[in-house]
């Protein structure tokens, strides 16, 4: 494995290590600034709002200074913040401060994947979902981590200052070992930021579909184990922990899976994959077959979102950074507008027909994947 195809690899697990973390003291958060359930939902739409309008400028970024420039400077900035959380004096502090850790959340999440693609480049096969099964592992260790830290009983920002500098340590390393990609020059002057053009808004709503079933798995599975499925206080959180795992391992195999089939034909397996799993969960409404089903659509779902990014980083005529821009602009609103949506449905109907809703949408993907010709 090369250099910077490690370093690449290191920011993907920094990037789900410190989010876990701090995603681990959520409640305690809430403690510190005194909010309930509904006001710290407004904080986290800050994140999202401020990744959601990045995105866009960060492939002209790209393009004036190279991807490994942005990609160091987003991870500093991100984990720099990260400890000020529990030192904010205000809400309106609070909201700020997450605001900006969106921002370079979003700029992270572009310029490392525009990193992960040239690294693909000199591999000359898929390797895109091996850097996202990073992140996955990130996550699951950020997760226990935080756990950990909770059992230890240590204040907030001690937590997060001890994991920020080890983190920092690793971003430190990477700096050396990314790619060094040429800013490219300015041929004519143009808009500071591209919106997604018509060849990348297919590959993108795609995205969108996938990234909002990832979120709807995150934020409504626990809530349809205990109130739908019936599952007990102790049973319901595994179907989120089946799902993620599912993630996971579907994430390790997807590379040699996209280099067997091709995008296209894997892509439209992963559709029918994710949509018969979700099926399952709606349609037979017991503990363990929505345990089961919730682990077959984290396998159908694991390896969408990398293809599409691979694809949009590989586009003619676009560099990665912009491409990729493009892409995760249109795919990342799935995260921003999912939960709402969802908790719209489910409070006019029921949290099931909900989630009928994004079966539906994954049925969408699972069309427009077809229509890809690689």
């Amino acid at each position: 494995m090369t250099p910077p195809r490690i370093a690449v690899k290191l920011l993907f697990f920094i990037n789900g290590f410190v989010h876990a973390n701090l995603a681990a003291r959520f409640p305690r958060v809430q403690e510190i600034f005194t909010i309930d359930n509904g006001t710290f939902g407004m904080v986290l739409l800050s994140t999202s709002l401020g990744a959601l309008l990045a995105m866009p400028f960060t492939g002209w970024l790209i393009i004036q200074n190279g991807s490994r420039r942005i990609a160091i400077t987003a991870v500093f900035l991100y984990c720099l913040f990260v400890p000020l959380v529990p030192i904010m004096t205000s809400l309106p502090g609070l909201v700020l401060i997450f605001f900006i850790m969106g921002i370079t959340a979003g700029m992270l999440d572009v310029s490392m994947n525009a990193q992960a693609v040239m690294v693909e480049q000199q591999y000359r096969k898929p390797i895109m979902t091996s850097f996202h099964a990073l992140f996955s592992i990130g996550m699951v260790a950020g997760a226990g981590c935080g756990a950990l830290f909770v059992k230890l009983q240590s204040t907030l920002f001690v937590h997060l200052s001890i994991v920020i500098a080890v983190s920092l340590l690793g971003a430190a390393w990477s700096r050396y070992h990314l790619i060094h990609d040429k800013p490219q020059k300015k041929v004519s002057e143009g808009p500071a930021f591209r919106l997604p053009n018509a060849a990348m808004v297919s590959i993108g709503v795609i995205a969108f579909c996938c990234m909002l079933g990832e979120g709807a798995m995150a934020d409504w599975s626990t809530n349809f184990m205990e109130n739908i499925a019936g599952a007990s206080k102790a049973l319901a959180p595994i179907g989120l922990s089946s799902f993620a795992l599912a993630m996971t391992i579907g994430r390790f195999f997807g590379d040699s899976m996209r280099a067997k089939l091709g995008d296209t034909r894997l892509m439209i397996y992963l559709g029918i994959i994710s949509t018969l799993g979700l099926t399952m969960t709606l349609v037979f409404v017991h503990p363990y077959l929505a345990i089961v089903g919730l682990f077959v659509t984290g396998l159908g779902l694991s390896s969408i979102v990398p293809i599409a990014y691979s694809i949009a980083g590989n586009t003619k005529n676009l560099s990665p950074g912009v491409g990729l821009a493009m892409v995760t602009t249109v795919g990342y609103s799935g995260f921003l507008f999912g939960p709402p949506i969802i908790g719209f449905i489910a409070d006019w109907q029921s949290l099931r027909l909900a989630l009928w809703f994004v079966a539906i949408l994954f049925i969408i993907m699972t069309v427009l994947g077809a229509r890809y010709k690689s």
